[in-house]
């Protein structure tokens, strides 16, 4: 057992807590949450720490299978480049795919992710997330324009699926985006996708994207009464109205990887109005393809810079509770609160007058 403390615990079930205490069992369960009111008294045993306490992480979108083209693409170049590149690059030798994802999994782990929905196109990562110390959700990815190509892209889903449960993954189905699947594919994709399904799509991240399907806010709603949780990955270029609509549906969920949308186009999604409009944000940080880490921390570094009226606590609510809540694992994970086993994190280097994180900030696992 651990009694655990420091300046600030950020349950994610509450308010901040100034010099609370936690206490786990060897397991990492956590059993009590104590309010001290900032009056922490002596006690043998406890560890205290200067910094802030929080649950372990969650990334809601990942691509496990795309680490090994780490800084093999331009930056700046646009989605359109960016699609075009991944199509082109993403074949390679299965030691080197293999190496690069284990690495990208450690590294995860190291920067305090407890759970990852991780995008897959193939099964070549499904034995390292089936072993992994992260808990991962895989979404098996389906797209495809050409209607005569639907039938055989939507075998090979379902053969990835039965590989999945055989790894013991829970995964689901799920398209790429509304824009980039025939009528045919997304009709047999919607016969997977039920009431206990989590989905997740790749949603305005360009303008492009808008001109390639314009009926994409329709699209989505009438996706989300099919599912039980529809997650929106991206949302770079979502004008207010365009939220206002997705925000009044209460299973949709807005994932925000601002790393990957300045490296890719140079444009931070408007975190101030999505913040405003919807208290269903989330935190991704897509794939070493298009970012320079897997740090969930480094995610709400940028979104805390870019909306910095924002409260502290409600961004790690962003990375770690309402990711739990959308991928269907709060739970177990997402919060410290008695029965659960969250992970336990420590960031330091935070400023603690303002509640501020700081460009030094780090995180470090204590659990």
């Amino acid at each position: 057992m651990r009694r655990i403390s420091a300046q600030y615990v950020f349950t994610s079930a509450g308010k901040p807590l100034r010099r609370g205490v936690v206490t786990a069992g060897s397991d990492g369960t956590i059993l009590s949450v104590e309010d001290t009111g900032g009056d922490l008294a002596e006690k043998p045993g406890t560890e205290f720490y200067n910094g802030i306490l929080i649950p372990g992480l969650v990334n809601c979108h990942a691509h496990l299978e795309l680490s090994h083209m780490h800084n093999t693409l331009p930056a700046g170049g646009g989605l359109a480049e960016f699609i075009t590149g991944i199509r082109d690059r993403r074949d390679a030798d299965t030691e080197e795919i293999l190496r690069a994802a284990r690495n990208a999994d450690n590294e995860m782990y190291r920067e305090g992710v407890a759970a990852c929905g991780d995008i897959s196109n193939n099964s070549l990562t499904f034995n390292i997330k089936s072993t992994s110390a992260i808990r991962y959700l895989t979404f098996i990815e389906v797209f495809g324009l050409d209607p005569l190509l639907a039938a055989g892209r939507m075998d090979n889903a379902l053969g990835l699926v039965s590989e999945a449960d055989s790894a013991g993954l829970p995964c689901y189905i799920t398209p790429h985006g509304v824009y980039s699947v025939s009528q045919p594919l997304f009709r047999m994709i919607k016969e997977h996708i039920g009431s206990s399904s989590v989905t997740s799509v790749h949603f305005l991240e360009s303008d492009d994207e808008r001109k390639m399907a314009r009926e994409h806010i329709e699209t989505a709603i009438s996706l989300s009464m099919m599912t039980s949780n529809l997650i929106l990955v991206h949302n770079t270029v979502i004008t207010e109205e365009e939220l206002e609509k997705l925000a009044s549906v209460p299973n949709i969920w807005f994932c925000l990887c601002p790393s990957s949308n300045m490296r890719i186009s140079g444009i931070m999604p408007p975190v101030k109005l999505l913040g405003k409009a919807s208290g269903r944000i989330v935190t991704g940080t897509d794939s070493l393809a298009s970012t320079d880490h897997l740090s969930i921390l480094g995610e709400m570094k940028l979104l805390h810079e870019a909306a910095p009226a924002i409260p502290l606590d409600e961004i790690i609510r962003w990375g770690t509770i309402n990711g739990a809540q959308a991928m269907k694992m709060d739970g177990t994970l997402g919060s410290i609160e008695p029965g659960k086993k969250p992970g336990l994190l420590l960031i330091e280097e935070v400023d603690l007058a303002g509640l501020r994180l700081r460009s030094e900030s780090r995180v470090r696992r204590l659990l």
